[in-house]
């Protein structure tokens, strides 16, 4: 308590305390281990950030979890659902746009301007979202860290019953097309190139070797679903 009180008080960065504070409902002991979460690689904008200072280990771990809590929600919520729907129920929670708007809801997008002097992008509040649930987990432990996600992110912020009907894995429903009506279908990366010093992704959509749409984004499988969804509308699918 008293390094909390500390955190929230004393702390150079207890600006950042207080607002954990609101977005977690705790102030956090390891307050650079939090710091650390919002801090992605293309913000490298102080000289005291040394290389590989950033949110991605946090993230890689915040990742798993979050998709091992949610799996295991899911599997005591529907007992007669087969392996298929969980599947899809998970990936709809857990994809990265999901996420991204998940972070926006939870005000993390407060935090991370704090430590960029750069535009934001979607990617980026996903990011910072996966890299918190990994910083709860090391500082409180699976048991806390599943509380939290079910109480204070899938109950407060999903409408679960209403994510049963939508189906908007636009890649999925196009593998699903062609393999019906026998089309060869390939997803090609044309172009990887740098933008706000990230790394972007362009991918095309060969149909019948014949190159039919187009995906860009920041990460290949958001630019194949950018994509996929182009060639479904061209389809009329």
């Amino acid at each position: 308590m008293i390094i909390q009180l500390y955190n929230y008080y004393l702390s150079p960065d207890k600006v950042l305390a207080r607002n954990l504070r609101r977005i977690l409902g705790f102030i956090p002991r390891r307050l650079n281990l939090f710091k650390l979460a919002f801090y992605h690689k293309s913000m490298k904008n102080s000289s005291e950030i040394i290389e590989h200072y950033n949110n991605e280990r946090l993230e890689y771990l915040g990742d798993s979890v979050l998709s091992t809590i949610v799996a295991e929600y899911l599997f005591k919520k529907y007992p007669n659902q087969d392996e298929g729907f969980l599947t899809k129920m998970r990936s709809k929670i857990v994809k990265r746009k999901s996420l991204n708007a998940l972070a926006e809801k939870m005000g993390l997008d407060l935090v991370l301007t704090t430590y960029s002097q750069g535009k934001l992008s979607k990617a980026m509040m996903g990011n910072a979202l996966e890299a918190l649930i990994g910083a709860i987990y090391l500082e409180s432990g699976y048991k806390y860290t599943k509380k939290y996600v079910i109480n204070k992110i899938l109950r407060q912020y999903i409408d679960i019953h209403e994510l049963e009907t939508v189906d908007d894995n636009f890649k999925s429903m196009l593998l699903e097309y062609c393999q019906k009506h026998g089309h060869n279908i390939d997803f090609r990366l044309i172009n990887k190139y740098k933008h706000e010093k990230r790394d972007r992704f362009k991918v095309a959509i060969v149909l019948n070797g014949d190159e039919v749409a187009y995906g860009d984004d920041f990460n290949k499988k958001s630019a194949e679903q950018a994509a996929s969804r182009m060639a479904l509308t061209d389809l009329k699918v």
